[in-house]
């Protein structure tokens, strides 16, 4: 099995640097929104005759609002918005809107790349974001308190790596994998 045709090295580090800011903005709206808000006030209980007292301290907003408003919080619909571009790469890496972009308004105007690099570890990493975020966002939908924000937070950092320093997180993984025999490799005709 032959490896596809190589890709520029810039195009998914341009892909990483608007993925990261839209990952930073949604994590700032994960961290103001109702993942992390909790409801003031409670109840407490006194013991008679002790000095014990209890203070039910648990009353986080995401656990009293019901899915619908939790699917309308802004941090998770652009969190969503997201985990769709990432599914986008996923499936159809030539469409991707950041790549189609960069194909064709950016690349033109830079020198031609000194080499080329395998499509395979991009599109896992790809795939890794939206794995990452799609488990954010499911947790959230559950009402499991501060999941969207760490979620989109780890996604961030991934993305920030590769956009910053190019250090692809998921590309890295998926070099682990291929040297363990798990993925990339064809199987033997032998």
């Amino acid at each position: 099995m032959t490896p596809p045709a190589g890709i520029d090295p810039r195009g998914p580090r341009f892909a990483a640097s608007v993925t990261a800011a839209l990952l930073l903005l949604a994590t700032f709206l994960g961290l103001i929104g109702i993942s992390t808000a909790k409801i003031p006030g409670g109840w407490f209980a006194i013991v008679p005759n002790t000095d014990f007292a209890f203070i039910a301290g648990d009353n986080w907003a995401v656990h009293s609002v019901g899915v619908v408003q939790r699917a309308l919080d802004p941090g998770f619909l652009l969190a969503l918005a997201i985990a769709l571009l990432f599914l986008w790469s996923v499936v159809s890496p030539a469409t991707a809107p950041w790549g189609v972009l960069f194909r064709r308004a950016i690349r033109p105007r830079l020198w031609p790349p000194s080499e080329l690099e395998d499509p395979r570890p991009p599109r896992f990493a790809q795939g890794v974001g939206l794995f990452v975020v799609g488990i954010g966002l499911v947790l959230h939908l559950a009402g499991v308190p501060w999941a969207l924000p760490i979620a989109t937070a780890a996604a961030f950092i991934a993305a920030f790596l590769n956009a910053a320093f190019a250090f692809c997180l998921g590309c890295q993984i998926y070099l682990l994998l291929q040297r363990a025999g798990i993925v990339g490799r064809a199987a033997s005709t032998a």
